[in-house]
């Protein structure tokens, strides 16, 4: 009886964290230059796993290939359900409006107008010359959608939250 009286807070502490990285809160790894230059490829950042998905978030996707999950992806979120989004001659239209691209590092390369459906969203890398995104894996499904990030914790240079060019 001492034994387990002993040992619950340690099992209340581990149980508290696992249910915290499950359904909240998550650290994620950066890989490749897609998102370049506003995010590097090094770092780690924070994963949340709750809230509202909003135009320009940076969102975390699994890439499904086949009905399987083949990959994660960062990504930035630029068409919301129901909208219908298209770039002509290097320009983002979304319900035949342009808006501001002020985080693309090159021009976009021109794609069809694709109309999204009640839980799709349509995500585009900020490099876009590398960026395996929306414009060729098509739109994405909120499901396989684990959450948005923008918040840096490696390097610790880096640590904060990642500094937006919309205001």
């Amino acid at each position: 009886m001492k034994f387990i009286k002993e040992i619950f807070p340690y099992v209340v502490i581990l149980l508290v964290v696992i249910l915290i990285r499950s359904f909240l809160v998550t650290p994620i790894k950066v890989n490749g230059q897609s998102m370049y230059d506003t995010l590097t490829g090094d770092e780690i950042m924070l994963l949340f796993k709750v809230g509202e998905i909003n135009r320009y978030d940076m969102v975390v996707a699994d890439l499904i290939v086949d009905g399987k999950k083949d990959d994660t992806l960062i990504k930035r979120v630029y068409g919301l359900p129901g909208e219908t989004i298209k770039c002509e001659n290097g320009i983002i239209y979304i319900n035949d409006r342009k808006i501001d691209d002020p985080y693309a590092t090159n021009e976009t390369s021109d794609f069809e107008a694709v109309t999204l459906g009640d839980d799709e969203y349509f995500l585009l890398g900020d490099n876009r010359s590398i960026s395996l995104d929306s414009r060729i894996i098509g739109p994405v499904h909120r499901k396989d959608i684990e959450g948005h990030t923008n918040f840096i914790i490696w390097p610790f240079s880096k640590f904060g939250v990642v500094k937006s060019k919309v205001e």
